[in-house]
């Protein structure tokens, strides 16, 4: 069976019969060649349906714009992402930390002089102690650091913990190891004594405050100021005795739940307000709009609905803040956001959106979020998105934005597999002449049925060219759809029959041929009247007709001869559906 070899320059000629398998692997080396040059052009710009645009652009002129396309404005379909139609209510800038109201000064006027029937006697305390009849007293003690209280010709009494109630009995009980009658006493507790408690830490006014004993920590709190609103901690005070901790008050736990440890202070005790830890601010459908503090290992969105309660209505959240050292959105149910891990300086927004009103759009490039999704409504178009995308202006290369869009290439797969499936029917179906023709054609398919699992693998990148002539052709955005801003590059990518695929820097100066020569030139397979530029904005078409710019990719296509292998010509009419339609589709 007579091959077809490529010369040096490109002509076809004539050669000898050589064996059935050789002659595949010539053919399938070439086709392998194709898809090789396909994939890699996929990451930079996909290949573009051949509808280029007119030879009279003047490139270099749209290559040196740096401002943004124009925008066409329809007030029926322009709809801002939700973070950008205007602050919310309660915007995150001027929220107030949950629990900043606490110390207002109700704590600090609550001093109380007097002593509850509960009250325990400690060290320091005053009691009055008269007694009569065999034996007479009349005097105020104090009872000592040992917490006993010392009554002459008597000795120690303990006295330390007990109550007014108690402290009665004790004293009798006392009185009766020294005296078998005719003694009568009476005892009282007077005022308790004043301690000093340090306030310090993060707080606004750190100092000595003087109080009772049976004043809470609160009361100490509010004379210093209270907690520091940017600094302060309302979920780590510590209150210290010496070198030791008696107890850790949660300040959440006390307004939800009145929670208070039970701690008796005294004199030169410390409370101390530690730093800040992990905060959010929670905004929206919410009662109390406000910085949220969670605990290291509570940091989960179901621990901050918890402390914020946002209402019956919130079926949506939307979350901003910093991943990976970049600017990070995103917008999800409530039910995904409780399993959702908080970071500091998070800002969430409880919404009460149907499904169906809200879209997420990815956008990527030269974007200064490097990577963001963005909430926008249903119907909103590609140029009111851009409005609010935030980009690098001297990295981005307007006249190049594209969009990926999951739709289109769901179609593309489904053109894809009927081709695929088309050519194997065809190849399974082929009948012979002869038996070597028979030979022929079992190898064939043993060839196609490997092809056919290997472009079947082929993701299609649903690529839309949404720019012409700098021009962006506004559309309205679907779920899920990716608008990509390349950043400019002063490259030009040489692949497919060269020696030596390369980047060439681009100038004006330089032809076409100076570009393949910095690729190490043509391979003796290239077909040199058949090179194709590929845009950066997805275009593709013969490179004289384009023209060359910075950011483009020229692809030397291989020559071949399909006269005597109908096959060969419906495998390669299949690489270059597979090459279009999975890179891009125009004019949707």
């Amino acid at each position: 069976m007579p091959l077809v070899q490529i010369s040096g320059d490109g002509k076809r000629q004539g050669a000898g019969p050589r064996p059935a398998g050789t002659a595949f692997s010539v053919c399938f080396r070439i086709i392998w060649t194709l898809i090789g040059l396909w994939a890699a052009l996929s990451p930079a710009g996909p290949l573009a349906a051949q509808d280029a645009a007119p030879a009279d652009i003047d490139t270099a002129q749209v290559e040196q714009r740096s401002n943004r396309p124009p925008l066409y404005d329809d007030p029926a379909t322009i709809g801002p992402p939700a973070w950008a139609q205007g602050p919310p209510d309660n915007s995150a800038a001027f929220l107030q930390p949950f629990g900043s109201n606490l110390f207002s000064g109700n704590f600090s006027k609550s001093y109380y002089d007097g002593l509850s029937p509960t009250y325990l006697i400690k060290p320091g305390d005053r009691v009055v102690v008269r007694m009569w009849g065999a034996k007479s007293f009349d005097d105020v003690l104090a009872v000592d650091q040992q917490g006993n209280l010392f009554l002459p010709e008597i000795g120690p009494v303990p006295v330390d913990g007990l109550t007014q109630t108690q402290l009665l009995a004790a004293v009798r009980d006392k009185l009766s190891t020294v005296f078998t009658g005719n003694v009568e006493v009476y005892v009282n507790l007077m005022n308790a004594q004043p301690v000093a408690v340090y306030v310090t830490g993060f707080v606004d006014k750190p100092g000595r405050y003087a109080g009772g004993p049976t004043d809470s920590p609160l009361y100490y709190m509010d004379l210093a100021g209270g907690i520091n609103i940017h600094q302060g901690s309302y979920r780590q005070v510590e209150i210290r005795r010496g070198n030791s901790t008696l107890a850790v008050l949660d300040l959440y736990d006390f307004i939800l739940n009145g929670n208070l440890p039970n701690v008796r202070l005294r004199d030169g005790d410390s409370i101390v307000v530690r730093k800040k830890g992990l905060t959010v601010a929670a905004a929206g459908r919410l009662p109390h709009p406000g910085l949220y503090e969670l605990k290291a290992d509570e940091n989960q969105g179901a621990h901050l609905m918890a402390l914020a309660s946002p209402l019956n209505s919130v079926s949506h959240v939307s979350l901003s803040g910093v991943r990976q050292q970049a600017p990070f959105r995103t917008y999800m149910t409530v039910e995904d956001f409780r399993g959702f891990r908080l970071n500091d300086n998070d800002t969430v927004e409880f919404h009460a959106n149907r499904q169906s009103d809200v879209i997420m759009v990815n956008a990527s490039g030269a974007v200064l979020d490097g990577s963001a999704r963005y909430p926008v409504r249903r119907g909103a178009t590609l140029s009111a998105l851009l409005r609010y995308v935030a980009v690098d202006e001297e990295l981005a290369n307007w006249p190049a934005v594209y969009l990926r869009r999951q739709t289109v290439a769901a179609q593309q797969k489904k053109s894809i597999m009927d081709a695929l499936r088309r050519l194997e029917q065809s190849t399974l179906t082929a009948t012979s002449a002869s038996v070597e023709e028979s030979a022929i054609r079992v190898q064939e398919a043993k060839l196609v049925q490997d092809f056919i699992k290997r472009a079947a693998a082929i993701q299609p990148n649903g690529v839309v060219v949404v720019s012409h002539r700098g021009q962006l052709n506004d559309l309205p955005l679907e779920d899920g759809d990716t608008i990509v801003i390349p950043q400019k590059t002063s490259v030009v990518l040489v692949t497919g029959e060269v020696m030596l695929p390369n980047s060439v820097a681009y100038s004006s100066k330089m032809s076409l041929t100076d570009y393949i020569t910095g690729a190490g030139g043509f391979t003796d397979r290239a077909d040199k009247g058949n090179i194709l530029v590929v845009k950066p904005n997805g275009e593709v078409g013969p490179a004289k007709t384009l023209g060359l710019g910075p950011g483009d990719n020229l692809m030397v296509m291989p020559a071949y001869d399909s006269k005597d292998m109908q096959i060969f010509k419906d495998l390669t009419q299949v690489i270059y559906q597979i090459a279009i339609a999975a890179g891009v589709a125009i004019g949707l």
